[in-house]
């Protein structure tokens, strides 16, 4: 059963917040309960296909006025939108903006699977997917081979984008104006490797787009050397990278060369199985 929230009238305070004393965090609270009910429409418009402002109220124990003001919010995001002429909202297309982001994540990382494992096990190290995070690479996907058993655990770690071959990868491919952006900061060194000069790193991902891979070698830990290339979706975009990762005493500058070669072939097949080329 829906969760009813209390109603409140136009003009009159919150129950929870009357005292003199909470004024400081009513900010804050009601802004997450502003949120919590925002989900909860979208939740009522998912399981009834479309609803009115006064069912909507009804639902969440809320003043008309209330949902009225939360529905106008969604619409304006394009989340909601409403049927003018029956005054029913439903769920609009910026919903789908929205799932599609999660579904990519979901896809990219079923559909990587085989291809991390075989590729692992040919080549014996540990080979991951990431995706972008924001200004992070973060890592949904692992498979390891024989040779790294003893190596540490990538899944599930936001790695930084200036020093990582995946990172770099996705670096290379976002829109200029974010790119530029992001190199305008000032970016944190990790080893005596790490590229952060502005000059350098955009030559660095200028190579990258152009060479259709990216190595780093000693970038964000000594000992550590990796090799990434783009995964594709049906459309040509960018929406991930695979990566080889290893110690420098295996991944050595003259193995790089036939490693990138397999890497970025990995990357087509996983490209190719989430559409792009078909």
């Amino acid at each position: 059963m829906p969760r009813k929230q209390p109603q409140v009238e136009p003009g009159a305070s919150d129950p929870s917040s009357t005292s003199g004393a909470e004024k400081p965090s009513r900010g804050a609270a009601g802004a997450v309960q502003s949120v919590d009910r925002a989900v909860s429409v979208l939740e009522s418009l998912a399981r009834h296909g479309e609803a009115g402002v006064t069912e909507i109220a009804e639902e969440l124990g809320v003043h008309k006025s209330t949902a009225f003001r939360l529905l106008g919010v969604l619409e304006n995001r394009g989340l909601v939108g409403q049927a003018k002429e029956r005054g029913k909202y439903y769920l609009a297309a910026g919903m789908l903006r929205l799932a599609g982001a999660a579904a990519v994540r979901l896809d990219i990382s079923q559909e990587g699977g085989p291809v991390c494992r075989e590729l692992a096990d040919e080549l014996g190290e540990t080979v991951n997917i990431a995706v972008l995070d924001e200004d992070m690479a973060v890592n949904i996907m692992q498979a390891r081979g024989a040779a790294s058993v003893t190596a540490q655990n990538w899944l599930g770690r936001r790695t930084p984008l200036h020093a990582t071959s995946s990172g770099k990868v996705l670096f290379a491919h976002q829109p200029s104006v974010i790119r530029e952006g992001l190199l305008a900061r000032t970016l944190p060194r990790y080893t005596e490797h790490t590229i952060t000069g502005t000059t350098a790193l955009r030559a660095e991902l200028e190579a990258v787009a152009g060479q259709g891979f990216a190595v780093a070698v000693e970038e964000l830990e000594l000992g550590l050397a990796a090799v990434a290339a783009p995964a594709r979706s049906h459309d040509g975009k960018v929406i991930g990278a695979i990566s080889v990762s290893g110690p420098v005493y295996r991944l050595t500058e003259e193995s790089r060369p036939a490693l990138a070669k397999r890497v970025v072939a990995a990357a087509a097949e996983l490209s190719r199985r989430m559409g792009h080329g078909l």
